[in-house]
């Protein structure tokens, strides 16, 4: 008898445990889905600032630019909505807005800004977190480009390596301090949401190449 009484505790400890770990596991994805969420919410607001500030320029040197780049922004800010449905977007939707953001930026920087976009096409579809290339553009517009008279080149390629995507942003300029160690607010919370989108599993450097260019490089798990 006391073999089944001790069974019969075990059977109901072992449920108890069990529906712990359930628990801890969903309370575990619910702060995850919220810290996403607030770094999202704060990235936002900065990336739109940026882009606020690229038409100010425009404004009374170049009217027709000026609407021109306000179109753009209003199609920037549609999609950046829709991006934040989920933790995650198609890549295609993200090249769009980065599309979108290089376009308005052209208009302020003219013949400086030189842009080459190259994806995989069997990538299209593939998810990855909202405004993540976005964000290494515009890092790569702010300080690079921007800091340079002549202007220079922003080169976007996203392709699939063995079980990863590689995503890589290169940009004319030189490596400041403020980027080498993400200190800014939109790559600190990239840097985070790599950590908890993936786990430890993806990967995130900017480094200083030569002839003054700047590579930025994300490496994430394919599935």
């Amino acid at each position: 008898m006391s073999i089944w009484v001790l069974a019969y505790h075990l059977y109901h400890y072992s449920r108890l445990e069990i529906e712990t770990v359930k628990e801890n596991a969903r309370l575990s994805l619910i702060v995850k889905e919220a810290q996403l969420n607030n770094l999202s919410a704060q990235l936002n607001p900065h990336f739109f600032f940026n882009s606020l500030n690229s038409i100010k320029f425009l404004v009374l040197e170049d009217p027709h630019s000026a609407r021109r780049a306000i179109d753009l922004l209003s199609d920037l800010l549609r999609n950046s909505l829709n991006n934040n449905i989920g933790n995650l977007v198609a890549l295609n939707d993200e090249i769009s807005l980065v599309r979108d953001y290089l376009e308005l930026e052209k208009i302020r920087f003219e013949e400086r800004l030189q842009v080459q976009i190259e994806v995989d096409r069997n990538l299209s579809d593939h998810l990855v977190l909202p405004l993540s290339i976005q964000t290494l553009v515009e890092n790569a517009i702010k300080h690079g480009i921007e800091k340079r008279k002549e202007g220079g080149a922003v080169i976007v390629k996203i392709v699939q390596e063995d079980n990863f995507i590689k995503i890589s942003v290169q940009n004319s300029g030189k490596l400041n301090k403020e980027i080498k160690d993400f200190s800014g607010i939109g790559l600190s919370n990239l840097k985070e949401r790599l950590l908890l989108q993936y786990k430890g599993r993806a990967s995130f450097e900017i480094k200083e190449m030569e002839s003054e260019t700047v590579l930025a490089t994300i490496l994430f798990p394919s599935e």
